[in-house]
């Protein structure tokens, strides 16, 4: 989807009446900090006289409190609610909208849904836990999240059914696209019943695919582990002869962590990321290239995102998870199998280790980074869903905060792309080709390049 200024244009559930009660200035000097003008624009082309397409000037709504609010606090219930995957940092956004809601806010009922979407289907759902300064004191110091989290949509009727019942006006969705779209949804059918009830999405995705956000949490952390990760598979490797260390990591579509992971340690020698297809075999391909960089240095690590290389799968069943996501072919484990297969057949002997430490990293603790990133999703969520905003997801450009409407957020995933700065330190880092081509293949085929980061 083209960015227009039209489709960045943010759903208000109407006039603002109520003054907030956080005890701050209109004036932009003062240092105890201001309201944010509804007016405030963040710029989407900060560059200009690139070479890259000039779009005409596309503006995001600042995030952060307004001076006038939709909600009154004493009549406001809010819920929070965390779906899909687990992620570094779930907990610390809960807490940290928790508490901007009840100290600054001074919402006194904020209640926690129990394992995403399917908590609002009282058919199948857990009730909800309400909230209390004293259960959310340390939850930030672990990982998962306290709320439990699943996977697949649950009848949006139904969801909307439960918020009336239990009178809350305010839902924080906090999930990647497949909840997001969710999340729209159960906006089209509050829209449809006339309700003054928000939804604000906090984007969490690990593989950081989500469009027009340019670092959602977990992703920092998820690097900071694989390069542990990459550093064990590096002794292990160098300590054997002809040895190979083999590393999956997390990435369906885009390969940000494994790109991340390979410049922050700078030892692996070969990066396979969904955007750039490769070829197993022939004189370019990836185990011929091995073969002479073990003949050369005796060792060498591979990462590979989970999402590379599904082309060289395609007899895998096509089956499907709860969100209806295809389940892609385990790439590692093919990898594995292929690498051992192929130096036994030419009479080389390997010591190939495998590591898969992908859901270990998803259940880890937010860093110190990821920390901070999350504190700030969670209390500009607040900001948003009481000053009546909906519809609308936390975004994050440019170091700014910003109003995302989810229809432009969720239409299409952010990729890495190979013409990309980051693409391009992969490549001098760890010295692989520019492709693996096989017998006959240039690899030209269309390749996704949604954004250059």
């Amino acid at each position: 989807m083209r960015i227009t200024p039209e489709n960045v244009l943010v759903s208000n559930l109407g006039p603002r009446l109520a003054k907030s009660p956080l005890p701050l200035s209109t004036d932009p000097a003062d240092n105890m900090g201001c309201f944010i003008p509804d007016e405030s624009r963040v710029r989407y082309q900060v560059e200009l006289n690139t070479g890259f397409d000039s779009r005409e000037d596309v503006f995001f709504e600042k995030a952060g409190p307004r001076e006038l609010n939709f909600f009154r606090p004493e009549e406001t219930r809010a819920a929070i609610v965390t779906c899909g995957g687990l992620c570094p940092g779930l907990n610390n956004v809960i807490r940290s909208a928790f508490l901007e809601l009840h100290y600054n806010y001074h919402v006194q009922e904020v209640f926690g849904i129990r394992y995403g979407y399917a908590g609002m289907n009282p058919a199948v759902g857990k009730p909800p836990l309400k909230l209390t300064p004293d259960l959310v004191e340390n939850i930030h110091e672990e990982g998962g999240t306290i709320l439990g989290s699943s996977r697949g949509p649950q009848p949006d009727a139904v969801i909307v059914d439960f918020l009336v019942k239990e009178k809350i006006n305010l839902l924080i969705c906090v999930g990647g696209d497949g909840t997001q779209r969710g999340t729209h949804d159960i906006y089209t059918e509050i829209t449809k019943r006339g309700l003054p009830i928000a939804v604000v999405g906090i984007p969490k995705t690990i593989d950081n695919d989500l469009m027009y956000v340019y670092r959602s949490f977990g992703l920092s952390t998820a690097i900071d582990k694989s390069r542990e990760i990459l550093f064990c598979a590096h002794a292990e490797a160098r300590g054997a002869i002809n040895g190979i260390g083999l590393v999956k990591l997390m990435g369906r579509h885009a390969g940000f962590i494994a790109a991340g992971a390979t410049l922050a340690s700078q030892i692996v020698n070969y990066t396979l990321i969904p955007e750039v297809p490769f070829a197993l075999h022939g004189p370019q391909g990836l185990l011929e290239t091995l073969r002479k960089r073990l003949k050369k240095r005796t060792h060498a690590v591979i990462v590979v995102a989970e999402g590379a290389g599904q082309d060289l799968l395609r007899d895998a069943p096509q089956e499907k998870d709860a969100s209806g996501n295809v389940k892609f072919g385990d790439i590692g484990l093919f990898l594995k199998d292929q690498i051992a297969a192929h130096f036994q057949k030419i009479g080389v002997t390997v010591n190939l280790r495998y590591i898969d430490p992908s859901y270990s990293i998803r259940s880890v603790a937010a860093n110190c980074d990821d920390s901070l990133l999350c504190d700030q999703l969670g209390r500009h969520a607040v900001h948003a869903g009481m000053a009546g905003k909906t519809d609308v997801l936390i975004g994050y450009w440019h170091n700014v905060f910003t109003h995302l409407p989810i229809p432009l957020a969720v239409a299409e995933k952010k990729r890495v792309s190979p013409k990309s700065e980051l693409w391009r330190g992969v490549l001098l880092s760890t010295g692989q080709p520019k492709e693996f081509t096989g017998p006959g293949q240039t690899l030209d085929r269309p390749r996704p390049l949604d954004a250059a980061h």
